[in-house]
């Protein structure tokens, strides 16, 4: 798909069907093995700050733009119109694909006890996929023999589509460390697994309508996100604005 850079990270532009067909048709192709970053103003602004994080994601074959920030940014600074493509509406509807289609999937991440609840939630509601499984990682940076024995889980399940719950920048990193090991294409969904299974809740829709998705996740975690939120989104309207004065000029001149 094509890309255009938003300050240091680079966005796949496609409406939201089109990421539906490109990402089953990448994990059907033989021997495809690739990863996908849903990125919102966190990711933007961590690419922003490492410049090795960014070639991470920039090496993605897809990037979407997961939070209504971005998607604002794109259409007040170069006129694209794009749409907002959520991994919390991408996860439940390329399971309905996978269903659908018969492609295996995997869940990588998360705890033990959400990824029971979603693998009996998949075979409840998604009961076309002919296999699901399931890894909750130990919370120590895997040594050679445990990332041998994941890769060899993973492959040998012949899952097509790896879901990735690491959270930010963590899922990336492994996703871009596995590429070219683990035969299938990984996507990055951050912390959609509990909200499809009901662990937590999703803001309301007029919430999510006008971009206060992250007010309400802070309303649940706030302190685990108020520092968090208060930098990224400080940082991330600077350089929007200063995006702004820079065009400004520049046509000036």
């Amino acid at each position: 798909m094509q890309k255009h850079p938003l300050f240091t990270l680079n966005l796949s532009i496609g409406s939201y069907r089109d990421f539906l067909e490109e990402i089953p048709a990448l994990a059907n192709s033989d021997e495809c093995s690739e990863y996908i970053c849903v990125a919102n103003v966190h990711m933007l602004v961590e690419t922003y700050r490492d410049k090795a994080f960014a070639e991470v994601v920039n090496n993605a074959a897809i990037t979407t733009s997961d939070g209504l920030p971005l998607t604002w940014a794109l259409r007040w600074l170069y006129g694209i119109r794009q749409e907002r493509v959520a991994g919390m509406d991408l996860l439940p509807d390329l399971l309905s694909l996978a269903s659908q289609r018969r492609l295996p999937v995997f869940f990588y991440g998360e705890t033990d006890d959400v990824l029971c609840k979603i693998k009996n939630h998949t075979e409840e509601y998604y009961s076309g996929i002919p296999y699901t499984g399931i890894y909750s990682p130990p919370f120590h940076p895997l040594n050679v023999e445990e990332e041998r024995e994941i890769i060899n889980t993973i492959n040998s399940a012949g899952a097509k589509l790896i879901f990735v719950a690491l959270g930010c920048p963590k899922q990336e990193k492994w996703m871009a460390a596995m590429k070219g090991k683990i035969n299938g294409v990984m996507i990055g969904i951050g912390g959609a697994l509990p909200v499809l299974v009901g662990v937590r809740k999703r803001a309301p829709k007029w919430m999510q309508q006008i971009g206060l998705e992250w007010v309400y996740r802070l309303m649940q975690e706030p302190k685990r996100l108020f520092k968090r939120y208060l930098y990224t989104n400080t940082v991330f309207i600077f350089l929007v604005l200063w995006g702004k004065i820079k065009m400004k000029f520049s046509v000036s001149d």
